[in-house]
């Protein structure tokens, strides 16, 4: 069977667990990694060609693009230019409409292949509030993160200047609504109010309660464990009080690996353009034979 090759683009949380995700899927093979310092090559990269630059891969058929989300568009674009499908999880939300009508331009004139915001949320999540808006078309979703460790949000944080070290815990409040708590070590040199200044007023949590403080050790308060708990209370035709509910408790970046993996499959099997994870057929998240997966799940 012919593999497809796919390239891990940043070698962070999550693309150590792209690896692990590419190494336990049949159709799949690793085309490389690309890091900001390949010289620096750990032991479980010693097998792959490790490289600074996309372009000094051979073929590839997918990038998996695991960059921190806001430098998402410039990988994309450098990828799609060159003919490779890629996929992210880019995760802001209120900037997915027009990385879309960016990234599909690219996409169609390059005859490439370009699904965003493929993570669990947004990504899967979109995909169940999607199902339980089709089932009550009328209604309220809330959506209710954590508690857990929010990836974006920390990488935001580590961007900031003055954060030596960060940790970006989400609080659910209920109905939607959210309390970010920020953990972070200190630059000598930096004031502590400026960061946390700047840590209130970023894009990431400006819309947010947020409370900023300062420890000695980020890593002695870090888990990777997060969750979901939606609920739609909504009308199905005319019948009111119909209430749908999904709960998950995960390993942030481990799903995000494994819905990337899945998300890589399916942008394979799409036409030139940038499609999100709702636009996609789920079936061509997996692996194997269609008739037989019909079967299997329907």
């Amino acid at each position: 069977m012919n593999k497809w090759k796919a390239a891990i683009v940043g070698y962070g949380n999550i693309g150590k667990f792209v690896l692990d995700a590419i190494l336990t899927s049949p159709d799949f093979e690793v085309a490389g990694i690309v890091r900001r310092n390949p010289e620096n090559v750990p032991d479980e990269l010693k097998p792959y060609r490790v490289v600074k630059d996309l372009n000094e891969l051979g073929k590839v058929d997918v990038a998996i693009l695991c960059t921190p989300t806001r430098e998402v568009e410039k990988y994309a674009l450098k990828a799609l230019s060159m003919g490779i499908n890629t996929v992210d999880s880019f995760d802001i939300h209120t900037q997915i409409g027009d990385l879309r009508k960016t990234l599909g331009a690219a996409a169609k004139e390059h005859h490439a292949v370009s699904i965003i915001s493929a993570g669990w949320d947004p990504g899967t999540d979109s995909i169940v509030r999607t199902l339980m808006e089709a089932c009550a078309p009328k209604g309220i979703t809330y959506t209710n993160f954590g508690p857990g460790m929010s990836m974006g949000h920390t990488v935001a944080v580590k961007a900031i200047d003055g954060v030596k070290a960060a940790l970006s815990m989400t609080i659910p409040l209920g109905t939607g609504i959210h309390r970010r708590m920020v953990y972070v070590e200190i630059e000598p040199g930096h004031s502590f109010e400026e960061v946390a200044h700047n840590i209130k007023t970023d894009a990431y949590f400006a819309s947010d309660e947020t409370h900023v403080m300062q420890v000695e050790s980020v890593d002695a308060l870090k888990d990777m464990g997060h969750g979901v708990n939606m609920v739609r209370k909504g009308v199905s035709g005319k019948t009111q009080n119909q209430r749908f509910e999904f709960n998950m408790t995960i390993n942030n970046p481990a799903l995000t690996a494994q819905v990337l993996v899945g998300t890589a499959r399916a942008a394979m099997r799409q036409q030139p353009g940038c499609y999100t994870l709702i636009e996609i057929p789920v079936i061509d998240l997996l692996y194997g034979d269609r008739d037989e997966l019909i079967r299997h799940l329907v």
